[in-house]
């Protein structure tokens, strides 16, 4: 999810939805980004983040890992989650991406953190979690899944940077 930062080094959109005039590169306000703008209506296409929800599960002790089926990161390890849905909040959306890609139905039981890097479109809200059912099985998205003890996270096969800090503040507060 991080490693979208690309997104912004060329313009997404060339038309607008509006009119479907072209938009084009313009400076509005001092200071800001240069924003898209149509150059027929005057609509300006506003270029917002995405909102990915994550959790950090402990089953059995150990820290549940997703290996992802799918690029970016194919084949590296991921704590469960995706993008929330337009009108889903994000609470719902972590317990939804953790149930596709785990099997397991979990409980929120606190906000971990959340992070975003620059130039990357995305921003990872974190939460933990404890699992109420299921079984931990490699679901939608995934190759396979892991338990892994604080001291076995597979910490050079991590596919994100917000996998990495998401981890490094979970075992801060719950081990060290």
């Amino acid at each position: 999810m991080d490693n979208m930062g690309e997104f912004h080094q060329h313009r997404p959109f060339s038309f607008c939805p509006h009119c479907a005039g072209p938009l084009g590169n313009r400076l509005l306000k001092p200071g800001e980004p240069e924003r898209l703008v149509c150059g027929d209506c005057g609509f300006v296409y506003y270029l917002d983040p995405k909102i990915a929800a994550c959790t950090v599960t402990s089953y059995d002790d150990r820290i549940v890992l997703v290996k992802r089926a799918i690029e970016p990161a194919y084949g590296k390890w991921v704590i469960p989650g995706g993008f929330v849905d337009r009108g889903e909040t994000v609470e719902e959306a972590a317990v939804r991406e953790t149930r596709e890609e785990t099997e397991l139905e979990v409980r929120l039981t606190g906000l971990l953190n959340i992070y975003s890097y620059p130039g990357s479109i995305v921003v990872v809200v974190a939460y933990t979690a404890a699992p109420v059912g299921g079984v931990p099985r490699a679901a939608d998205e995934a190759l396979d899944i892991g338990l892994f003890k604080p001291e076995e996270v597979p910490w050079e096969e991590l596919a994100f940077p917000s996998t990495r800090d998401a981890l490094q503040d979970y075992l801060k507060r719950f081990y060290y």
